[in-house]
């Protein structure tokens, strides 16, 4: 959504963004105003000053958002459309369509504050384990032996996990592995944008690491998920653990256990070596 924002921005037009995540990274959106979720009771009031009001799902976070504003776009509809774009590039082309706004592009405008390094820890691999839902997570025996991997490799893996989930993930420091206690989305953003390479599930945390061009390798259960949902700003590959299962149903079942540690691990090589040669 920073992409409709910074877009709308850049042709004159005031832009506020309501959300706790996007506020909490209001650092590195100096030029727009993030302000934190809106509550449904003061939706009238809030939204009263507003000439436009976009929300990506009709029905999340609020329903019937229309009843609150005359003027609501709902963006369900660039979701669903069959294309081979990115939900990046549908975005730019709804600022040009909707909006009039023709020189919009894909870039979001995520500007790291002052005083950290890009990639200062290059061989640091941030591996992050955990979606929105189950379904989305590769199995976590298989992250961890990834990691191993890694380390075997002379890389330095360590895992991101959201604070409600940090205590189902601290057996991993039994292997030697690190899960360092980042808190705030925040410090999130600052540790991955200082880490040399992002592997993860079909996540917000990869859509993090790519805005801020972390070469990413993002695991995917679906073809048609990837190709709307891959991270698309900086260099990354998107790896599908379904290719050869005939169904949806089979696929969204079963991905997790058909794609092995060794193609992910080949992924990665396959992601550093197309960086040698850029």
């Amino acid at each position: 959504m920073m992409t409709i924002a910074r877009n709308l921005q850049q042709n004159g037009i005031a832009v506020t963004i309501f959300g706790r995540q996007i506020q909490s990274l209001g650092a590195w959106f100096p030029e727009i105003e993030t302000l934190d979720d809106l509550a449904a009771e003061d939706l009238t009031a809030k939204l009263a000053g507003f000439d436009r009001v976009i929300q990506m799902h009709r029905n999340k976070p609020f329903v019937g958002l229309e009843q609150y504003h005359p003027r609501v776009s709902f963006l369900d509809h660039i979701c669903r459309v069959r294309s081979s774009e990115s939900m990046a590039d549908r975005l730019a082309k709804f600022c040009i369509d909707e909006f009039g706004l023709a020189g919009a592009d894909k870039s979001n405008g995520m500007t790291p504050p002052p005083g950290l390094q890009h990639r200062k820890y290059p061989l640091r691999v941030a591996i992050h384990p955990t979606a929105s839902t189950a379904d989305k997570c590769w199995l976590p025996a298989r992250f961890i032996r990834l990691a191993i991997r890694l380390r075997e490799l002379g890389f330095s893996p360590e895992f991101v996990v959201a604070p409600q989930e940090r205590a189902d993930w601290l057996y991993i420091e039994r292997f030697g592995l690190k899960l360092p206690d980042l808190g705030s989305l925040d410090n999130v953003a600052t540790w991955v944008y200082e880490s040399g390479w992002f592997i993860g599930n079909d996540s917000g945390i990869g859509h993090l690491a790519s805005s801020l061009h972390i070469p990413t390798l993002s695991l995917f259960m679906r073809r048609g998920i990837a190709r709307t949902w891959r991270p698309d700003w900086g260099t990354g590959q998107v790896l599908i653990g379904s290719t050869y299962l005939p169904t949806g149903f089979l696929k969204e079942r079963y991905w997790k256990y058909m794609l092995s540690v060794r193609q992910v691990s080949r992924a990665f090589e396959q992601l550093r070596a197309s960086l040698s040669f850029a």
